[in-house]
């Protein structure tokens, strides 16, 4: 199977970015926890232009992420592993089952308590981690189960960004919204009418992140949405998606993702942080991540294939699926994004995190073993 220049960039960088996310975590905490801790935090606390520093990387860079991971779902749509129906079906089954399995199993530890709002936490799948955790494993990964991670972890990032929209957002502000809403509609019209110059699209995109900001919707979905505003054309080198989406390759694995990761893993290890693993919240995560993740994506897989509705890939075999699906436990980036969203206690909070990075790292780890054993070299 031959992989589109585009996707061997995305893969590429996706690859080397994952590398990068685990040093800066480490850094991160190491930075938190030694002599230069009160200069490290306060770092991210400082007010920029009436916002935190941490905010502007959250709720702004954040959107260049979504932006990108937009992109990447709109040459799938139309020129990739999406554009075929019963190509896009088994992802997208099996992004369903990823999504729904962790966030009914968190909330069976966590219903009716004052941390059912992290139901959304093992949601996602981080694109970065998994794909670096897969390319550790070199020739002996099959194209198609790159595409298959791939298309996965960008349907359930989409996923995580509308359970965002719909759950995580308070005080609406209507007329806010009508006017952000008013700009993507023009930004479609310029797209039919094949304005093809981006400056158009990326001025009219910061306006409407700043309305959709003060509309009380998180304004991170505004990168989603203007993605689909950018004209796609054939999806050839010189389409304004191509090029959009090639130009931001490298900054967003290599400045806005390790930036996230320095400004959002500052996590304060106190001497009792172990009992917190035994929290409510920590055990849903845990069973989320760890064990719904797996179970959704493999099983919808397996009954979608099982009745017709899709086929496998002629490169693949149940073993490679439920190795994915040990992988799509890998939450990071987006369990931390909403863990913001859902939680206002610094001890909530903490916990949260911690429980994400152990949770990550163990099925990281567990995936990687089972398809080293699995895969034939090549």
């Amino acid at each position: 199977m031959k992989l589109s220049r585009l996707y061997d960039e995305f893969f590429e960088s996706e690859k080397s970015g994952g590398v990068l996310l685990i040093l800066c975590t480490i850094i991160s905490l190491l930075l938190a926890n030694s002599a230069l801790q009160n200069g490290y935090l306060h770092f991210w606390e400082m007010n920029a232009g009436g916002k935190t520093i941490e905010y502007w990387i959250n709720d702004g860079l954040m959107t260049i992420f979504f932006l990108m991971i937009g992109l990447e779902l709109e040459r799938e749509i139309y020129n990739g592993e999406l554009s075929n129906l019963k190509n896009a079906s088994l992802p997208i089954i099996a992004a369903v089952g990823g999504m729904v399995v962790p966030a009914l199993l968190y909330l069976v530890f966590n219903y009716g308590t004052p941390t059912q709002a992290g139901a959304g936490i093992p949601m996602a799948t981080d694109i970065a981690f998994a794909i670096g955790i897969l390319s550790l494993l070199g020739s002996r990964v099959p194209p198609s189960l790159k595409i298959m991670l791939t298309a996965l972890a960008v349907i359930d990032d989409l996923g995580a960004i509308l359970v965002i929209a719909l759950f995580y957002s308070a005080n609406l502000s209507f007329l806010h919204l009508f006017i952000a809403l008013a700009i993507w509609a023009c930004l479609f019209i310029l797209n039919r009418l094949k304005v093809n110059n981006l400056i158009p699209y990326i001025i009219g995109g910061m306006v409407m992140w700043f309305f959709m900001m003060k509309s009380g919707i998180h304004p991170t979905i505004t990168g989603v949405l203007v993605a689909f505003t950018i004209p796609f054309g054939d999806g050839g080198e010189k389409s304004p998606s191509f090029i959009l989406q090639h130009w931001l390759h490298k900054p967003v694995a290599f400045f806005i993702l390790p930036l996230f990761a320095l400004a959002n893993t500052c996590l304060i290890i106190s001497p009792d942080w172990i009992n917190g693993l035994s929290s409510q919240n920590s055990i849903g995560i845990f069973a989320g991540l760890m064990i719904g993740k797996p179970l959704g994506i493999f099983v919808f897989s397996f009954i979608a294939v099982a009745t017709g509705l899709c086929a496998l890939p002629e490169e693949l075999n149940w073993k490679h699926i439920f190795g994915i699906s040990l992988l799509g436990g890998i939450g990071f980036t987006m369990s931390i994004f909403i863990t913001l969203l859902a939680f206002q206690q610094p001890d909530q909070i903490s916990q949260s995190k911690i429980a994400i990075l152990i949770a990550s790292l163990l099925s990281g780890i567990i995936g990687y073993v089972w398809l080293r054993i699995t895969l034939k070299k090549e």
